[in-house]
């Protein structure tokens, strides 16, 4: 597909409204392994327990309808191609618990842990436009700070399976800085969107 195509895309924050798109972008699968985007808000039990009889996407149907944030999409025309999670820091379980990354100061952070693209595109440039959107976003509602914990790959052609904290390439391009480094191949970055 023409790279063009990538200044055509919208995002939209995950709404009752459009939370059938989700559900199409994410397929039966529910994104990765029945994951649907619950594997940092819920303890390793409850997230392993929510893999079967839809348990993880009810819990996240569940935050979308009590208007809780959660994330953005991303369309091509009306197709939801892509998607990250966006919630304040403190809205994911599995991070207040993490010895690799902890807070490091006091600041208001909204976390960005992990992103999908849909298969086909996939190396097409489409995280990084989908992080600019992001930023974007984040500016229109006010937030200062995002966070994410991206990889750096230890080999060159990882699995998609394995890329779904995003890589942090990818979080480079759309600006982000890399503020801690006590993970050698998962850094914390930030983006300051200096409102």
């Amino acid at each position: 597909m023409d790279k063009d195509f990538l200044s055509e895309l919208r995002f939209e924050p995950l709404t009752q409204k459009n939370w059938g798109k989700l559900v199409e972008l994410f397929g039966v699968k529910g994104g990765c392994a029945g994951c649907w985007c619950m594997h940092f808000r819920l303890t390793k039990s409850d997230y392993e327990e929510g893999k079967a009889n839809n348990g993880n996407r009810d819990a996240l149907k569940k935050l979308v309808w009590e208007n809780k944030p959660t994330g953005l999409l991303a369309f091509f025309e009306d197709i939801p191609i892509a998607w990250c999670a966006l919630s304040p820091r403190e809205d994911f379980v599995r991070l207040s618990k993490s010895r690799v990354h902890r807070p490091i100061d006091h600041k208001k952070v909204w976390s960005v842990p992990c992103t999908f693209v849909k298969k086909e595109f996939r190396k097409q440039g489409v995280s990084v436009a989908l992080l600019k959107g992001l930023i974007t976003y984040a500016r229109q509602e006010g937030i200062e700070t995002l966070e994410a914990y991206p990889t750096i790959p230890t080999q060159e052609k990882l699995p998609d399976a394995f890329a779904w904290i995003g890589l942090y390439k990818s979080f480079e391009r759309a600006g982000f800085q890399i503020v801690d480094r006590t993970s050698k191949h998962r850094p914390m970055v930030r983006f300051e969107t200096g409102i």
